[in-house]
């Protein structure tokens, strides 16, 4: 027998609706840095009935940006099937930038180990694999120089993450600007060999 009444799981769904609502406003806005305090504050709630239905921070992350995670697999592979490399390549990082731009919570947690469930941690590593095969595809057709590194990723989500206007509008428009200028950089005619790639960790620069 059941021994909750409707109503009450009526209202655990409301609730959990407006926790989700509210986080994913500010994880977009603002970043995951925001306490889950605060966001238990701006949901109407309790920080109680926050915890009682995500006991851990990583927990509301994933929950927020699971579907975007599923998408950002899924964006790789209609790269991959795409019978152009470079074309491939260049939309993917314009896609890429493009989603950093818009939402700075997904962004983070998209690059970086955080959160750690293994569902998200599944959907990222398997973005991470099409965008290595992606790599050397374009490489391969003599599209991409050679030299471009795994790592160099992280230097242009790095890059595109310092870009801010005062409106959004400004913001995904110079976000564009800089795309354009990195893929002309990026192409296999595209100057003087680089220097060596930098082990740059996305999880310790942008946390």
């Amino acid at each position: 027998m059941p021994t909750t009444s409707p109503r009450l799981r009526t209202d655990a769904a409301v609730n959990r609706t407006k926790i989700l609502d509210t986080a994913w406003e500010v994880f977009a806005t603002e970043g995951l840095g925001v306490p889950m305090s605060e966001i238990a504050r701006r949901a109407g709630l309790g920080v109680a009935t926050l915890y009682r239905r995500f006991p851990t921070k990583e927990d509301l992350v994933a929950a927020v940006f699971s579907e975007q995670m599923v998408e950002c697999g899924d964006l790789l592979d209609v790269a991959l099937s795409d019978p152009d490399p470079w074309h491939a390549f260049c939309q993917v990082i314009g896609q890429m930038c493009a989603m950093q731009a818009q939402d700075r919570g997904f962004s983070k947690a998209c690059v970086t180990a955080f959160p750690n469930t293994a569902q998200f941690r599944a959907s990222r590593e398997r973005a991470e694999r099409g965008f290595a095969e992606l790599v050397e595809r374009a490489q391969a057709a003599g599209a991409l120089r050679r030299d471009f590194d795994l790592t160099d990723l992280t230097v242009v989500l790095l890059a595109n993450s310092g870009v801010r206007g005062d409106t959004p509008e400004a913001t995904n428009a110079a976000s564009r600007r800089l795309v354009a200028y990195l893929l002309q950089a990026f192409r296999a005619d595209g100057g003087a060999p680089l220097p060596p790639p930098a082990a740059v960790s996305l999880d310790a620069a942008l946390r």
